[in-house]
């Protein structure tokens, strides 16, 4: 009997995703009451359905996206068991029609639940305070002219999301500018058409172009494609920020396009789109150096050919480099010590208001001696970063020279940047999203114009 990898795949995807949103909306606040009460959402189901369903097993609208979610999942399996008596193209389709009924069910339509819960409730609930609560201020700063990096949030709803000893960035929006600039259309659209916004919005439509660009990264290959976007769109921990609002799924759409324009050796739009990844926030950065390296002009580097690559690589990285400077250049001048301290110093905990040591890495060895008064002392993770970080960034760059793909672009970055956090001072759970993210997208990626032939060259 025919047993088919991306059914067990799916399986295990969709039973992590619901587990874990079922976990994250048990911990909300009378969750199931502000479902019943909600105008549309509580609507939707007659009063005598919301009494049966009762509060002790999730909200109704879970409960069904969840049942819905399981459905599709069976259908997919029988349609992979009849795939002998069904053509390719059909049992391909069907697939891929499927997979986006379980996406919609499980990410999609969770977060426009949370979106609308929120809107009927206070602004800082049902969200994440610096992807959505904070970032949605520095929008209305930058449209009014004011300077995020300089102004205080203390007098916003970040100033009631969460703990009162963890809120160190009401001094300080530790994003790159990329992130409101760019979402600030989206706001006065949304504003026009429906009176108030949300900034999931953006990233709900960066993810759903992320979704659809998938399958041309791996030269629409049907395995590869459906087991790609079944990683990144039912991705365990990024699925979960997305509902509530963080930014990795913003950088990443940035990445896939410019990874998408790469691979079709469209280069000027490649690069514009990684120098919008890298002006959205530090994670990209780490994709930096192997990026140039895969706008060479071959895919097997030499030292004797680099002479003639390198004002190639040069006229192929500009524009990356002036869309970067375009959108962080003004507020550097704008106020640098502003600047510098919300992106780098408060992070690094050397700002006088500045972050937690946090997260799943090593800081937390460093915890574990006794040395430290408490988790917001200062402790020198540099040193650390650069004795591990810097051989290993050699490393990989030589392994990218060697072999120079943008699939291998994807995978070295992911491990520096997951090495290089594992040993500072916070490892938050969203960068193990990410770089599952990166990790799916250097495994299963098409061999790409680089791989097939020199850059310079069509094929």
């Amino acid at each position: 009997m025919r047993r088919s990898f991306d059914v067990l795949l799916l399986f295990l995807l969709l039973t992590a995703r619901l587990r874990i949103n079922s976990f994250a909306e048990a911990s909300l606040y009378q969750h199931f009451e502000n479902v019943a009460r909600h105008p549309l959402l509580g609507g939707l189901l007659p009063p005598s359905a919301i009494q049966a369903f009762g509060p002790a097993f999730g909200d109704p609208i879970f409960l069904l996206l969840a049942a819905a979610s399981i459905l599709a999942f069976l259908l997919y399996a029988l349609v992979d068991l009849l795939q002998d008596r069904l053509d390719e193209h059909t049992g391909s389709r069907l697939k891929f029609i499927l997979l986006g009924c379980i996406l919609a069910a499980l990410v999609f339509l969770p977060a426009l639940k949370l979106v609308l819960l929120r809107h009927d409730n206070l602004p800082q609930s049902y969200s994440h305070d610096g992807g959505v609560i904070q970032t949605e201020v520095t929008i209305d700063y930058f449209l009014s002219g004011r300077n995020p990096y300089v102004e205080s949030y203390a007098a916003t709803p970040m100033a009631e999301w969460g703990f009162p000893e963890f809120r160190t960035a009401l001094e300080h929006y530790p994003y790159l500018p990329a992130t409101f600039v760019l979402s600030a259309p989206v706001q006065v659209a949304s504003k026009a058409l429906l009176g108030w916004f949300d900034q999931r919005f953006v990233y709900l439509l960066l993810f759903l172009a992320t979704v659809l660009l998938l399958p041309g990264l791996v030269d629409h290959r049907r395995a590869d494609a459906l087991a790609l976007i079944m990683i990144i769109g039912l991705n365990p921990i990024m699925g979960l920020d997305l509902l509530f609002g963080q930014n990795d799924s913003f950088v990443l759409g940035w990445i896939v396009l410019s990874l998408w324009f790469a691979h079709r050796k469209h280069f000027g739009w490649s690069a514009v789109f990684f120098g919008i990844a890298c002006a959205s926030k530090p994670t990209a950065w780490f994709l930096a150096p192997f990026w140039a390296l895969a706008m060479l002009p071959e895919a097997t580097l030499s030292l004797r050919s680099l002479p003639q690559q390198a004002p190639i690589l040069l006229r192929r990285a500009a524009p990356a480099l002036a869309v970067f400077l375009l959108l962080t250049l003004p507020y550097l001048l704008w106020n640098a010590d502003a600047f510098v301290d919300d992106v780098w110093r408060w992070s690094a905990g050397t700002s006088l208001i500045h972050y937690q040591i946090w997260g799943w890495g090593a800081a937390n060895f460093v915890l574990a001696t006794g040395t430290l008064p408490d988790r917001f002392a200062y402790w020198p993770f540099w040193i650390p970063e650069l004795l591990v970080g810097l051989p290993l960034l050699v490393f990989l760059l030589y392994r990218q020279w060697r072999a120079n793909t943008l699939g291998n672009l994807c995978w070295h970055g992911a491990l520096l940047l997951l090495t290089f956090a594992f040993v500072s001072r916070f490892l938050n759970e969203n960068y193990m999203g990410f770089v599952l993210a990166l990790l799916a997208l250097g495994y299963f990626m098409a061999p790409a114009a680089s791989e097939q032939a020199p850059l310079g060259q069509t094929t």
